[in-house]
């Protein structure tokens, strides 16, 4: 079978988030599933098949990190529905069943893609015993992202901070259900994004992931709020790095970006 690399959030090669996908015609057993991510060994790989016509959705979508199934996962989504339109596989908007609810990606002519996801309830909590030594910055609010989405998100000084991260990895695991959202207000707007952030979340495996579509999720009503505004570019400040352009619309959060396939190939095993 087809299996493709896909780096999405980025518009060239070797940046933004990488994802395997693979378009399958029914979904083999949990463990088959599990092995190939693990193999692939990025963030997440996505595994989707089409339903039958009619339906509230045109494809059936998992993702999975090289650790275990996840809820949510906004590159893999980017990277699938670049593949199903960069190959003619479908045109027009296509309606994800997902295990976060349906999900919609619609195709733009520029080659960018917009995803509709649920936004994340925001809950602010006091600061925990623990974090700041484990994150290595003190940090000036900390919020909970809900269920879907899983983190601590945590809002530091300044970009330079968060930039300059070098987290305790074991000791922030202790501290969310997935990981730890860091950011800050941009350094200079000018520079075409208006905040900074970056995720680690050893809870799945990943210590650091290079862009992170969920994570937005949050960090658009977060930043909204700050802000003022609904509408707004987020620079992930990864070694990879990538933009993800977010528009608040009340219970959904649309992110946009643009996907590059690298490496398209066979699957043998």
């Amino acid at each position: 079978m087809r299996i493709r690399i896909v780096d999405a959030f980025t518009d060239r090669p070797f940046a933004g988030n990488p994802a395997g996908v693979l378009l399958l015609d029914a979904f083999p057993d949990d463990a088959w599933l599990q092995s190939v991510a693990v193999e692939v060994n990025h963030a997440e790989t996505a595994f989707a098949h089409p339903l039958p016509e009619g339906g509230e959705a045109d494809w059936a979508l998992r993702w999975f990190t090289p650790a275990t199934e996840v809820d949510m996962c906004g590159h893999a989504t980017l990277a699938t529905a670049h593949v199903l339109h960069s190959t003619g596989t479908t045109k027009g908007p296509v309606r994800f069943a997902t295990r976060s609810g349906v999900l919609v990606a619609t195709p733009h002519e520029d080659g960018s893609l917009t995803l509709d996801f649920p936004t994340a309830p925001l809950t602010e909590e006091p600061v925990p015993a623990g974090l700041a030594e484990a994150l290595g910055a003190r940090p000036l609010s900390v919020h909970d992202t809900g269920p879907s989405v899983g983190d601590l998100l945590v809002e530091l000084a300044d970009e330079r901070t968060v930039r300059g991260l070098a987290p305790d990895l074991r000791a922030l695991a202790a501290h969310s259900r997935r990981g730890v959202i860091a950011t800050a207000r941009a350094a200079d707007p000018a520079a075409g994004h208006d905040f900074v952030s970056r995720c680690f979340f050893p809870n799945v495996g990943i210590d650091e992931d290079p862009v992170t579509g969920s994570a937005h999720t949050a960090l658009a009503p977060f930043w909204a709020g700050r802000l003022g505004r609904t509408d707004l570019t987020g620079l992930q400040a990864s070694a990879r790095t990538g933009l993800v352009r977010v528009g608040l619309r009340g219970a959904r959060t649309l992110l946009t970006g643009s996907a590059v396939t690298v490496i398209d190939g066979e699957l043998t095993a």
